[in-house]
């Protein structure tokens, strides 16, 4: 059965407007989309103390260069969450937490925000990245 936190953190999603594509009551996630806004297959997971948000970027390219470091540079930038690689170091995410506890709609709305802004700001660059 599904704690409170997941079903605070629908009921705060679906208030803001975003489209839940999947929901997996189990594992306590669901996936959003907002295209107009960059979010595509955003994967919102309650694990107990905390809410991970995390989006795939872009795979790893097979010379990524200076990538990485910039990924660091752009980061410092970030309001909210980081880019990040996943475990195997093939794909860039976004990345955020957030604690349950005493999450509200106005910090998750910003977490998501902050992920709609860095797409926006860096765009270009992570264009030019997937295509290397």
């Amino acid at each position: 059965m599904p704690s409170a936190y997941f079903e605070t953190v629908k009921t705060f999603l679906l208030d803001l407007g975003y489209a839940i594509t999947e929901e997996d009551p189990a594992q306590e996630l669901v996936v959003v989309r907002d295209e107009d806004n960059g979010i595509t297959d955003l994967i919102v997971d309650c694990e107990d103390p905390i809410l991970i948000l995390e989006q795939m970027i872009l795979p790893v390219p097979s010379n990524p260069g200076a990538m990485f470091e910039r990924l660091l540079q752009m980061n410092r930038t970030l309001v909210h969450g980081a880019f990040v690689l996943d475990e195997a170091a093939t794909l860039v995410l976004f990345r955020d937490t957030l604690r349950l506890e005493n999450l509200d709609m106005n910090e998750l709305e910003g977490s998501i925000e902050a992920l709609s802004l860095a797409l926006a700001e860096n765009a270009d660059e992570l264009l030019a990245f997937s295509k290397q």
